[in-house]
């Protein structure tokens, strides 16, 4: 063996560290006796080549300095202690363990029951310790070389209020993308590609939002079962990137990838968000493997049960929490944030299961210490953080409930569209205020409108398209008898379960994809599409579809007509939005009077063109709705200082069954342009009719309207003059009693079903 040169080395920055002159090799363990760094030639070796004893220990961090190690050594650690589990230590020096600062991992893990620390199927369980090596099987860090060339890369910086953010798998966005290049589908670079950029400008988001990016553990009982982690909920190193996403190969290459795939995004005025996962780790339960965390030091990393540290707490659902009461592992989420930000040039991050990152021993605390210190972080306080905010464990739905700074995945939105659209009752004063940005969320500690992400659909659910065509989730392929999954979906198959030829079905399912689109996109917030609901695209009713890596998650660019023209709707729609401040105000509407004048900056109209009453708002009957925007000031000011001003646009709901006729409201000389119906095939429409104040304005059963004010003074628009009618509103799906003037469009599924019935 070649004799090899070892220095002392520095205690920070943890990790494996290229220096110029060699590499500084750092690892956090408080409770170790003692650590060898292990280097190996290949992935593929079946033990290392070299063990070197970390001698150097200081505060609590064993290192060493390596002058004549290189960017692309591959590495591991075998960390010496106590195996004693019912204490909470599983040190085990026969597995080889991953650096959790590695900033690449090379392979992957080779599942056998060398991998686990305990005697898999002993009789006691994990207490009898596995002494086998599994060297041979196991993944390991890679040492890189973080030098690239970023040109002028410049972060778009959009605000929050003008974002639309685009839910996306890496892979699953290009793997079939027939514009990419063969060899880049599914990678990095392929997300990063020409074409895929060019979808996404023309599609006109300015973010996209990656499922999990972070290396993952490919779960054992997937593998066993033939299926695979397909979303990456299950983190294992939380500074290296996915390296099945590369094209660069995996000894370093997927780091530089990811870089370009950011540079060039960015030079299309496109964002990076990244959906991390520091809730858990992919070691799961006090049965899981020894891969990382568990080996080096489990009773830092994890939060163990107060009464009896063999076992985890539990709040996410997957066997183990990470614990950010301990100031080490807060230092590693921490540390990694900014890694991803200042060397990866990411734009922001969506917690998973955030919830769990601000526990106590008394539960849920927004002054805990993870909030603190991102608050006060120069880093970290000026990227977009953006929360899931539940977790699995008591007390854990805290929408509404996160500190300044945080937006959430606003779930009260998702299941208030969804219910308002299926027909449920009693649910028009919940849109009113999903429909202005959620102030009853967010105004109450000081936090804006786009403080609320307001999504229908996401990774986890139905797709937009399923969500109208299932009434049921359909999850066999996923190999659990279709007990997985979440059951109350708020869906509705419209009469027939899935794909149906019935036109008049098919007719109002692509309307109610329709209405959905324009709730989301014209609501206040931050809207979040998931990636393929703006084509309609199909997971065939699975609604939990994470373990599946196949044609049932990847998106297929081969489009029929419907829906061609549901993506051209949503692009105009997305425009519409981008051109019209008033759907993206900064700050919540005041429900008063402007500065003096007589028109309100959001007003709320029944059929008869009055103001909604109380009683109205508290019907559990009323599915129909107006809502004028004003565009008479907008609540920001333009770099001259003064107010900007817009249109003002009247948006008409109908989630009855029938034609509804509402009276338009205004004096005599206000006129109104029709600019969007979802009841028509293509939706917006070019050179609208157009319709005076006072006019019986009919509005099909389930449909929306948007109408546009072309003549008048907003001024004069005052509810103190419009007439007074009296008009039945629709009772339990029931026709009203007062026609239409003119005759509406012929409706094209009145033979359809209610909720809940089949034909």
């Amino acid at each position: 063996m070649t004799p090899v040169k070892i220095w002392l080395g520095y205690p920070y920055p943890l990790g494996a560290t290229w220096m110029g002159n060699g590499v500084n090799f750092a690892i956090f363990s408080e409770s170790a006796t003692s650590v060898d760094l292990c280097l190996f030639d290949r992935v593929e070796s079946t033990q290392e080549n070299i063990r070197i004893p970390m001698t150097e220990h200081t505060d609590q961090v064993w290192h060493l300095f390596l002058p004549d190690v290189q960017p692309g050594q591959l590495y591991g650690y075998r960390v010496y202690g106590p195996y004693n589990p019912e204490r909470g230590m599983r040190f085990n020096s026969s597995k080889l363990l991953l650096d959790p600062y590695a900033k690449a991992i090379a392979g992957t893990i080779n599942w056998s029951d060398e991998m686990f620390g305990y005697v898999v199927g002993a009789e006691a369980g994990d207490l009898t310790r596995d002494f086998r090596d599994d060297a041979w099987g196991m993944a390991k860090g890679v040492v890189i070389d973080p030098a690239f060339d970023w040109a002028d890369d410049k972060p778009p910086r959009t605000p929050l209020n003008k974002s639309i953010i685009y839910e996306v798998h890496v892979k699953g966005f290009t793997r079939l993308m027939p514009d990419v290049p063969e060899e880049l589908r599914g990678t990095y670079a392929g997300m990063g590609s020409a074409a895929a950029i060019k979808y996404l400008t023309e599609l006109g988001v300015t973010a996209v939002e990656l499922l999990p990016v972070h290396e993952f553990v490919n779960d054992k009982i997937l593998v066993d079962n033939g299926l695979t982690n397909y979303w990456g909920y299950n983190s294992l190193g939380y500074f290296a990137p996915e390296a099945k996403y590369s094209s660069s190969g995996g000894t370093g290459g997927q780091v530089s990838e990811f870089k370009s795939m950011v540079r060039n995004l960015h030079a299309a005025g496109i964002e990076v968000i990244l959906d991390v996962v520091y809730n858990h780790t992919g070691e799961g339960n006090h049965m899981g493997p020894t891969l990382s965390f568990r080996g080096i030091d489990n009773q830092a990393y994890y939060w163990l049960s107060p009464e009896d540290p063999r076992f985890y707490m539990d709040f996410t659902g997957t066997g183990n929490t990470f614990n950010l009461l301990h100031p080490r592992t807060l230092q590693l989420v921490m540390d990694s944030l900014r890694y991803w930000v200042l060397e990866m040039h990411v734009d922001g991050f969506r917690f998973d299961l955030a919830s769990t990152l601000a526990r106590d021993f008394g539960g849920v605390n927004k002054l805990h210490a993870f909030f603190e210190i991102i608050h006060q972080d120069p880093v970290l306080s000026q990227v977009k953080l953006i929360a899931e905010p539940w977790d699995v464990g008591d007390g854990g739905y805290q929408v509404g409930n996160f500190p300044v700074l945080w937006a959430e995945w606003n779930g009260k939105y998702r299941d208030a569209v969804r219910s308002f659209w299926k027909g449920d009752e009693s649910r028009i004063g919940e849109m009113a205020y999903r429909l202005t940005g959620s102030p009853d969320l967010y105004q109450h500690n000081g936090r804006r409108p786009y403080a609320s992400i307001n999504f229908i659909t996401a990774h986890d659910g139905f797709t937009l398209n399923d969500l109208v065509s299932y009434n049921k989730k359909h999850n066999e392929a996923n190999g659990e008898n279709n007990n997985d999954g979440d059951n109350n979906n708020h869906s509705w198959n419209h009469g027939v379960e899935g794909p149906t030829d019935d036109p008049d079905i098919n007719a109002l399912r692509a309307q109610q994809r329709r209405n959905l689109l324009t709730t989301l996109l014209l609501s206040q917030g931050v809207p979040m599409i998931c990636a393929g609901d703006e084509w309609a695209r199909t997971q065939q009713g699975n609604n939990n579809a994470y373990c599946q890596d196949n044609e049932i998650s990847w998106l297929n660019w081969e489009h029929d007509a419907e829906q061609e023209q549901l993506l051209a709707f949503t692009k105009k729609l997305i425009q519409l939005r981008a051109e019209h401040p008033v759907f993206r105000r900064p700050k919540f509407f005041q429900g008063r009077r402007i500065r003096g004048s007589e028109i309100k900056d959001v007003m709320w109209f029944n059929l008869g063109g009055n103001e909604m009453s109380e009683e109205e708002w508290n019907s559990p009957f009323v599915r129909c709705l107006g809502m004028l925007l004003s565009g008479d000031t907008i609540d920001v000011l333009s770099f001259e200082g003064e107010p900007i001003r817009d249109k003002t646009f009247l948006l008409l709901i109908n989630a009855h069954h029938e034609t509804i006729a509402f009276v338009l409201p205004g004096e005599e000389a206000l006129e109104w342009r029709l600019v969007m119906d979802t009841a028509d095939e293509d939706g917006f429409i070019e050179d609208g009719d157009k319709f005076a104040s006072g006019d019986d304005f009919p509005v099909d059963g389930r449909s929306t309207k948007l109408l546009r004010l072309t003549a008048g003074s907003q001024a004069k628009a005052r509810h103190e003059s419009w007439k007074k009618r009296q008009v039945e509103v629709p009772r339990s799906g029931q026709p009203g009693e007062i026609p239409p003037r003119r005759a509406p469009r012929a409706r094209k599924a009145k033979a359809v079903a209610a909720p809940g019935e089949e034909r």
